[in-house]
């Protein structure tokens, strides 16, 4: 017989069940039993919540073998990575410290897909899922990083009393099927170093372990099954032959192709219509492998981690690995093989946007209280890059400008507050008077009755006296007219003549017999509503020494024309606040029986209590020298 007509004679077509029985209707159930009805399958779950202070890997959880519907997911979004290998200590997943991209790796017999949520708005954390059933014992790691958000693990097994051959028992790895061995056994040189380096370097230079390849088991025709007898031919001039093959489904690292049949005259061999031929007796297409040679090397690229910060500058990386295909296997080789590239970068920066930032919309308020400790504040407010103002949490809490203080008003004493007196008596020659201003401050800024700081309110007047006035010959200035402008800077005029006094009366005279005077200013500036500020101070307190050198103090204020606290006081006229007092040396009391009998007969001074006769004996020297004192000043006023 031609070979057609031998590939021809096969059994009936039909479904190959799980036992590998032409016909057979068996099925895998959950937990991979052939034939099974699920009601021996238990399901293993739980979360592993524990929490983790050291960095690295962590075991989760271990998956039996003969483990199907393996379902392991993180329960949120975090920095920390799910890892798998296997027993032996080959890596299926993430081993290393090395992060593989999302997508399909087979390891314990079975594929497991690998899941990686990498959208900033995604919240989802990673997952292996695989259908099984395993052929070995697995184990789940978490590469710990942060705060551990819980791991959901879940698989089916068979019970105990379940025995369930995985493979049939005329089964065996690498066995031949229809003649021809998954694997080609003709490899050239490249074909072997490959497979020296991925097994002899289960831990590559990347960083990772190359995935397990379980061993593939091919369909097999049972021994024990009778061919179908071989249908009648149609034609017996026709027949089917084999005309070439399809291409291969790749160039490079094992790919499939498929004779093509044709129905032709056994005598010319001339291709004609199928209908000449028994379709039933047409051979079925069988898979050959083709281009088995390995794939160039080239640069495997994973995604983008997220970048390190959410705002501002940041880093992002990449896992980077050299990998071949070879016998529809993806693996991780040595890096030299792919030195002929050019190597893409592993990190980059990265920004989301720009950081916002604090910034002072304000001034500081003015205390809380006019005297005291009291409180201030001002505007501080989160500001995105666009000027927008946003919630404080986009701006880094800790470079928080302060926005209340405390501030300090100074004590809330009553006082009376006194001007320097005028520069100017009141009048030209003869007896006059200067003034200055009283005020009585307390908690309240404000002038208050007489009694709000007792009754010895100082003086508002004091006596002048610029000479005689008979005879004397000097210029006489009139009133002021009307200031020119209501309030502000105005000018305002006076008529100024040349007088020459006599008893009770004046005469005027030429203004050349006053030329040796200086003549007032006929004009000047006014001010008809006073506007600024003016200095108030109290009187000095007594000094802190009686000789040899002491200080006395008082209190400046700048007040508005409404005796409110200003700041608009020119600082260069400011009244001193402090002042050295007696400075004379002390010289011992010639009058025996005047002693001070107490240490601290200063108190007694201070105090003004040497108007009594009780503290002016103890006291005698202090009283003393303080109504001398007091007399001089006076004589010299």
């Amino acid at each position: 017989r031609s070979s057609g007509s031998a590939i021809g004679c096969r059994g009936t077509p039909g479904s190959i069940g799980c036992d590998d029985y032409l016909g057979s209707d068996k099925v895998v159930d959950k937990c991979g039993i052939c034939g099974g009805d699920n009601t021996a399958c238990k399901v293993v779950s739980g979360v592993f919540k524990h929490t983790l202070t050291n960095l690295g890997y962590h075991k989760i959880v271990e998956i039996p073998e003969g483990a199907t519907k393996i379902n392991i997911t993180e329960m949120s979004k975090s920095n920390n990575y799910l890892a798998l290998r296997s027993r032996s200590g080959r890596s299926i997943i993430n081993g290393n410290w090395a992060i593989d991209r999302p997508g399909r790796y087979e390891g314990g017999g079975t594929m497991f897909t690998y899941k990686r949520p990498n959208e900033i708005s995604s919240t989802a954390g990673e997952s292996f899922l695989a259908d099984g059933p395993t052929n070995e014992i697995l184990d789940v790691y978490m590469i710990h990083q942060q705060p551990n958000p819980g791991i959901h693990y879940e698989y089916i097994i068979p019970g105990a009393n379940i025995i369930s051959s995985q493979l049939p028992a005329h089964r065996r790895p690498g066995e031949p099927f229809n003649g021809q061995l998954e694997v080609p056994d003709g490899k050239n040189e490249e074909d072997r170093d490959l497979q020296r380096e991925t097994d002899a370097n289960p831990e590559q230079s990347a960083g990772t372990f190359p995935v397990i390849q379980p061993g593939r088991f091919p369909s097999h025709q049972p021994e024990n099954q009778v061919p179908a007898v071989q249908p009648p031919r149609r034609n017996r001039d026709y027949n089917w032959k084999q005309i070439g093959t399809t291409e291969c489904t790749t160039t490079c690292g094992k790919g499939s192709q498929y004779p093509i049949f044709r129905c032709v005259n056994r005598i010319t061999h001339e291709e004609v219509s199928e209908s000449y031929c028994d379709t039933n007796t047409k051979p079925t297409p069988e898979e050959t492998a083709c281009n088995t040679f390995p794939c160039p090397a080239f640069w495997d690229i994973g995604e983008w981690s997220e970048c390190s910060k959410t705002c501002g500058l940041g880093m992002q990386h990449r896992q980077v690995l050299c990998r071949q295909i070879y016998a529809n296997r993806t693996l991780t080789v040595q890096l030299f093989r792919c030195h002929h590239l050019e190597k893409p970068e592993t990190t980059s920066t990265c920004q989301l946007k720009i950081c916002s930032e604090w910034q002072i919309r304000t001034e500081w308020t003015s205390c809380s209280v006019p005297c005291g400790v009291g409180q201030r504040t001002r505007d501080v407010k989160c500001v995105s890059n666009l000027g927008d103002i946003v919630d404080d949490e986009e701006c880094n809490m800790k470079l928080r400008p302060s926005d209340i203080e405390n501030c300090d008003m100074g004590p809330c004493a009553k006082s009376w507050f006194l001007t320097e007196w005028s520069d100017r008596c009141s009048a030209e020659c003869g007896d006059g008077i200067r003034t200055r201003s009283v005020v009585c401050m307390t908690n309240h800024v404000s002038s208050l009755p007489l009694e709000g700081c007792g009754n010895n309110q100082p003086s508002e007047t004091t006596p002048c006296n610029n000479g005689p006035c008979a005879g004397k010959v000097e210029w006489f200035a009139g009133s002021w007219s009307q200031c020119s402008i209501e309030c502000g800077s105005g000018t305002q005029q006076r008529e100024v003549i040349c007088v020459k006094k006599t008893e009770g009366n004046f005469d005027v005279l030429n203004p050349y017999e006053c030329s040796f005077l200086e003549r007032p200013a006929s004009q000047q500036s006014c001010y008809l509503k006073p506007c600024g500020a003016k200095w108030f101070n109290t009187e000095w307190s007594t000094c802190s020494k009686s000789c040899e050198g002491g200080f006395r103090v008082r209190e400046v204020r700048c007040l508005s024309d409404d005796m409110m606290p200003s700041n608009q006081c020119d600082p260069h006229f400011k009244p001193e606040e402090k002042e050295l007092c007696n400075s004379q040396d002390c010289i011992p009391e010639i009058d025996e029986n005047c002693k001070d009998k107490y240490y601290n007969c200063n108190v007694v001074v201070q105090a003004r209590l040497c108007v009594y006769t009780y503290y002016k004996t103890a006291c005698c020297a202090s009283c003393r020298r303080v109504a001398n004192r007091q007399s001089g000043f006076l004589g010299r006023r």
